[in-house]
């Protein structure tokens, strides 16, 4: 099982991401990661195993934002490895994700086709290389979110983070669980 965790914040969060994720483990993962918004562009933090190497990670490497994701994972597609471990990202969008992105072989093989290199084994990079495919077209990210959920097939919960948008996350559900919770500050 997976975990996935968003937060927008008056301060910085990857402590607060790092809680949310302690409080998932009991449902099981094999890597784990976190990613946050610094100066407009994407920073990850993944580490492969419990989340005491990912805290280990962040103690090493802090990384500071207002806004970020953060994801424990249980390998579906790709082996248990850091270069999997989620959040899955381009330059211009993170991605964490629980499910089966169904269609994600002929997804990678037409992005591929357009030029677009794969770096993991994962159907997750499928969904950040096509929202990215998009925002290189110049739609919107919920635009981009729009056209990318439209194209993807299977039962799937996702959350999105965008470089130089400090105060945007979106969630995205099809047959799994996801739950958006709101508080002041």
């Amino acid at each position: 099982m997976c975990g996935i965790i968003g937060i927008i914040a008056k301060d910085a969060v990857a402590q607060g991401l790092l809680e949310g994720l302690r409080r998932l483990e009991y449902r099981g993962y094999d890597s784990a990661g976190i990613a946050t918004l610094v100066d407009g562009r994407i920073e990850r933090r993944r580490a492969e195993g419990k989340l005491a190497n990912l805290a280990r990670r962040l103690e090493r490497e802090p990384v500071q934002g207002l806004i970020g994701i953060g994801h424990t994972r249980w390998a579906t597609h790709g082996l248990p490895t850091e270069t999997n471990a989620h959040p899955i990202a381009t330059d211009r969008v993170a991605v964490v994700h629980n499910g089966i992105i169904e269609n994600f072989q002929a997804l990678r093989a037409e992005l591929s086709e357009a030029g677009y290199v794969f770096q993991t084994e994962t159907d997750t990079e499928a969904v950040a290389i096509l929202a990215t495919y998009f925002l290189d077209r110049g739609l919107t990210p919920q635009q981009a979110v729009a056209e990318t959920l439209a194209r993807l097939e299977g039962a799937f919960a996702l959350a999105f983070l965008f470089a130089g948008e400090h105060d945007l996350l979106i969630g995205a559900r099809r047959g799994s669980p996801l739950t958006i919770g709101y508080g002041d500050g």
